[in-house]
């Protein structure tokens, strides 16, 4: 083999090594959505939670430019949905509802929630049981917990207090005393509370 054989030879391998890493890290080529990704639709621009998939709804309401005592905020979100959905969420669907912050001193607390998801959602405030953990209750036959005890809810769509649900893109909000404690927030349409809508809130 002469040595400009060899050469290209040597080119050549190399170039094929180069491009394995490229080709073992694509997909499949079924234009699916990879790792990290569920669902159909577009899951780019503002408001995409980096690297999960989940595409936001912008707001189409604002709560009040003050709320009275501490504000918790809830954000609500579905992934894998880009389109308004309707019905009752199938068990196993993707869902999120985190509190900020965490933990807040007692007295007036109001809790503002942005359903930032494609469904309908609601948030309701329980107990918890000294010693219990969020997302330990058991649904019964129509996908909700028992809401015994419940401290109240916010569940309108651009207003205060109890309704028909906070429409996607809307914002509801509830004001509460509330006393040294812990507390589950939750949403208690079917299905949404199995489907992962709850977090803990302490109250101290």
């Amino acid at each position: 083999m002469t040595r400009l054989s060899r050469r290209w030879r040597f080119v050549a391998t190399a170039a094929v090594v180069a491009v394995l890493p490229l080709t073992s890290c694509a997909g499949s080529g079924s234009g699916s959505p990879g790792a990290g990704m569920m669902g159909g639709g577009s899951t780019t621009g503002p408001g995409m939670m980096a690297g999960q998939g989940m595409a936001y709804r912008q707001l189409t309401c604002s709560p009040p430019a003050s709320l009275p005592g501490e504000v918790v905020r809830v954000r609500l979100s579905d992934m894998g949905m880009t389109a308004m959905g309707t019905g009752d969420a199938p068990l196993g669907a993707r869902m999120v509802l985190r509190v900020s912050p965490a933990t807040v001193p007692p007295g007036t607390v109001s809790v503002l929630v942005e359903n930032l998801g494609w469904r309908t959602h609601e948030l309701v405030v329980l107990p918890l049981a000294s010693g219990a953990s969020d997302g330990q209750r058991v649904p019964g036959a129509d996908g909700k917990v028992d809401e015994a005890g419940s401290l109240g809810e916010a569940s309108r769509s651009c207003a205060p207090g109890t309704g028909d649900g906070i429409e996607s893109g809307a914002v509801g909000w509830v004001t509460l005393d509330l006393a040294p404690g812990r507390y589950e927030l939750v949403c208690n349409l079917t299905n949404h509370y199995a489907d992962g809508m709850h977090q803990a809130l302490v109250v101290r």
